[in-house]
């Protein structure tokens, strides 16, 4: 079974581009679209189990919000494995869903990790030593963040992490332009083409919707966090920690 398929989903040219969806279309090439659009996005991974090692707690739960096929999950599971804990994905796309289940059995995590087919604003945060917020908050209506945040807050043991990863706006347009720029030089350098790189824009816009670092930051701290900031970025691609104090 292979991992994925070559993206390849833009590269013809269309009449009208639907908004982005995590179809099956989708899931098929996910983990090469990921890999080649994202960029630092295996180092987030990896370091999601580092920060898991170091922040979950026996008996507790960690959770991957917006699990797509599992990569941020499989990472905190190998560094936790240690100890007892209950994993849990939520991902609301069937298809994203059905293939992460899929992989789990082929890693032989199939036992230790509860996979939901939800919507990650209803689903219960409790007992938590630990969430994963990674690229799915700007999929969220600006509307729904906070009460998310909050509710995230309000299920996270003292002493428990939150990783929040996104794609980020900046204030400056200039520099905004630029590291737009860059991150279409990147997915260049990883054979996209420009018309890829413009179709698949045109389907993400309204769909995505980036904010700046600061209003992160100022979010994470108005729902109660007690220490927040970036612990990675590259171009406009960036990760947060936020701890719950003890």
């Amino acid at each position: 079974m292979k991992d994925s398929d070559s993206d390849r989903l833009y590269a013809s040219p269309r009449l009208s581009i639907a908004g982005f969806a995590f179809n099956h279309a989708v899931v098929a090439v996910f983990p090469d679209m990921i890999k080649r659009s994202v960029p630092g996005y295996e180092t987030i991974v990896a370091m999601t189990g580092t920060l898991a090692r170091r922040f979950v707690r026996p008996h507790t739960h960690c959770y991957d919000l917006g699990c797509s096929l599992g990569a941020s999950l499989l990472a905190m599971a190998a560094a936790t494995s240690d100890r007892p804990r209950h994993l849990v994905g939520v991902d609301n796309s069937a298809p994203m869903i059905e293939r992460c289940q899929e992989i789990l059995q082929r890693e032989c995590l199939a036992t230790d990790a509860e996979l939901l087919c939800e919507d990650i604003a209803t689903v219960p945060i409790a007992n938590a030593s630990m969430v994963a917020l990674n690229f799915t908050l700007q999929f969220i209506p600006l509307e729904q963040r906070q009460a998310l945040l909050a509710k995230i807050f309000a299920g996270l043991n003292p002493g428990g992490v939150l990783v929040l990863s996104e794609k980020v706006a900046f204030g400056d347009e200039d520099h905004n332009r630029l590291m737009i720029d860059l991150h279409h030089d990147f997915k260049r350098a990883n054979g996209y083409s420009d018309l890829e790189i413009s179709q698949k824009r045109s389907a993400l816009d309204n769909v995505l919707i980036p904010e700046t670092l600061e209003a992160h930051r100022q979010r994470l701290r108005e729902v109660g966090f007690a220490s927040v900031d970036v612990w990675f970025q590259c171009f406009n691609f960036a990760s947060l920690i936020a701890i719950r104090g003890e």
